[in-house]
């Protein structure tokens, strides 16, 4: 039986705040315009927080080697529920402004969150076992997704309407604060040991202008470098996916079900790509490489079929609005969505698990979680932008499709790199002597 204080207990409990939290702001903007008629409310409010997220998920990784994990875990965790209020609110009183500050301050709690939970997730399992932490997190993360999904299409099964209800948004609300209580029950990362016996040594703070200087250090690696157009892209497709394919094909309790198959897709993906960058059969940097390449592949089939879809309507059209019953016209379509689904949890793991093989030190780590999803987020916030102007979907699926061609050369140059162990002789040392530190 596990112990309370494993690697992967604790990993398990990381996984069920994120699935109380991200996993159900997912379920809402999968939804389509985060279930409202208005699709705009939700690119202007998702605007506001991925902008937000892209500058405070930098800057959370100093925050987050002051201020400790957990401190960063909870407080980020409750501007959820507040996003989710937001839409509430909006069904009675119609604030646009007050969506927008929410979107905002969520921007800074994700930031939060995500920045402790990369470092986490990379720092406390053993490098032969990096891939399984990060899929079992993914599987449960996004389990957060399928029963969120679940929420609406319940709630609203028998509506055909476009908008969901009151209940809807309550139930994810309570889920969320939920999400952020558990966070408090996690063991401090201080005390973490791996299941090798290797203890999780954590530098102590430096201060501010040191944390910043540091942050600089790992933003001008030029591995880090080259997987910016990676990190740029991974979520970049969401604005297009979620408002022009589930938001304008499908009525609002069919978005629900979609989510389901989406986030669904995701764990099987997760698996997929955590047992095959564990196989003992290849190097690192054999399986980095053939992971990416894999990926290229895979991405355009699905975007190819995309297109294939694209090219029968346009956002000027009159929607869909699809029902799951209708077979004949929701079964391509609801296919499509699952292998979107699949490749972003994919594409998300791989990018994980090569920063976990840059390193083992849990600071540099949270540098590098928070530079992810800073870097992510902007990218983000461009779709959502972009959205928010109206741009026409089939120009959307055409810059989704060549930003993820574009990144695979430089990240090519990163996998070729990856080395088999990251216990050289100098990181050894540098752990050595932080734990000496420490003590002292």
């Amino acid at each position: 039986m596990l112990a309370y204080r494993s690697p992967m207990v604790q990993i398990i409990m990381l996984g069920f705040v994120l699935f109380c939290t991200a996993g159900m702001f997912n379920a809402v903007n999968g939804m389509g315009g985060g279930g409202q008629v208005d699709t705009s409310i939700a690119a202007k409010s998702n605007t506001a927080l991925y902008a937000c997220f892209a500058v405070f998920g930098v800057l959370a990784g100093v925050v987050n080697n002051i201020l400790g994990e957990k401190v960063l875990m909870f407080g980020g965790a409750l501007t959820y529920a507040l996003y989710v209020a937001s839409y509430l609110a909006f069904n009675h009183i119609q604030s646009t402004a007050f969506a927008i500050a929410a979107g905002a301050i969520l921007g800074i709690g994700a930031g939060c969150l995500w920045t402790a939970q990369g470092a986490i997730m990379m720092s406390y399992p053993t490098e032969n076992r990096k891939g399984l932490f990060i899929s079992i997190f993914w599987v449960i993360f996004n389990l957060g997704g399928v029963l969120g999904g679940l929420i609406p299409f319940a709630a609203n099964y028998n509506s055909t309407a476009s908008s969901v209800n009151d209940g809807t948004y309550i139930a994810f609300m309570v889920l969320m604060v939920l999400g952020a209580c558990l966070s408090l029950f996690m063991i401090n990362p201080k005390k973490m040991v791996r299941d090798d016996g290797t203890p999780v040594v954590i530098e102590k703070a430096q201060g501010v202008r040191q944390e910043l200087i540091n942050l600089y250090k790992a933003a001008s690696d030029w591995r880090m470098l080259c997987l910016i157009p990676m990190f740029l892209s991974s979520n970049w497709f969401y604005g297009y996916q979620f408002n022009g394919v589930n938001g304008f094909l499908f009525n609002v309790r069919t978005r629900g079900l979609n989510n389901v198959f989406y986030w669904g897709a995701q764990m099987v993906g997760a698996l997929l790509i955590g047992k095959f960058l564990d196989s003992p059969r290849y190097n690192r940097s054999t399986k980095a490489v053939y992971g990416l390449l894999g990926m290229a592949l895979a991405f355009s089939a699905t975007w190819g079929g995309g297109l294939a879809l694209q090219l029968q309507y346009d956002r000027n059209d009159v929607k869909w609005d699809i029902d799951f019953k209708d077979s004949s016209r929701a079964s391509g379509p609801i296919i499509l969505f699952l292998f979107y689904g699949m490749f972003d949890a994919i594409l998300q793991s791989w990018c994980y698990w090569v920063m976990g093989a840059l390193t083992n030190d849990p600071s540099v780590l949270a540098r590098y979680a928070g530079l992810y999803k800073g870097i992510q987020s902007a990218g983000g916030a461009i779709s959502w932008a972009i959205d928010m102007a109206e741009v026409s979907y089939l120009t959307q699926l055409i810059i989704n499709w060549g930003i993820l061609v574009a990144a695979i050369p430089s990240a090519y140059i990163v996998a070729r790199q990856v080395k088999d162990t990251s216990h050289d002789a100098v990181e050894e040392a540098k752990m050595q002597a932080i734990k000496q530190q420490n003590e002292a």
